[in-house]
């Protein structure tokens, strides 16, 4: 067992856990973020990709343990964000949701591939996405999402230079 400090979504958790218990086996049977999807729990399909200080990870094959004082963030964490709202609306628009298991990962993949300027093209999106299994939609229409939401977002941006983060 071991004693874990950790923030999940700009809540502070001290919790006793196995030492064995993934970060995606935490966020959903210990404190109930089940926004995070569990698939292949391989590292393989993104279904349970959150952030770790700002950066995505395979929550899956990540250990628990192994995050101690550090901040997690979940699809459930980006509610009052600017930039998932607009991802989120162009996922509606462009058709790139369908059963939606695969939604939370494309999510937090999308804005971060956006964050790092990882959308200038058809193929550079689908490269970058290939790390995110959707068993249903065939890609179009979340490539076309992404692209959809990286315009606005970086035009959004544009727009208000000098006037804090949208």
């Amino acid at each position: 067992m071991s004693l874990i400090s950790i923030h999940v979504n700009n809540q502070a958790f001290e919790i006793e856990i196995d030492d064995r218990m993934s970060l995606a086996d935490f966020l959903r049977n210990t404190i109930n973020l089940t926004g995070t999807h569990l698939a292949c729990e391989l590292g393989v399909c993104g279904s349970c990709t959150v952030l770790v200080n700002d950066e995505p990870i395979r929550s899956c094959i990540t250990l628990a343990a192994s995050v101690s004082g550090m901040s997690v963030q979940t699809i459930e964490g980006f509610e009052e964000d600017s930039k998932m709202k607009v991802i989120r609306e162009c996922f509606s628009e462009a058709h790139g949701l369908q059963c939606g298991f695969c939604t939370p990962g494309m999510l937090i993949t999308v804005r971060d591939m956006i964050i790092r300027d990882k959308c200038k093209t058809e193929n550079q999106i689908r490269k970058e996405l290939s790390g995110n299994l959707c068993r249903c939609t065939g890609y179009a229409g979340i490539v076309k999402a992404t692209e959809l939401a990286n315009q606005r977002i970086n035009n959004q941006e544009d727009h208000f230079v000098g006037q804090g983060e949208i």
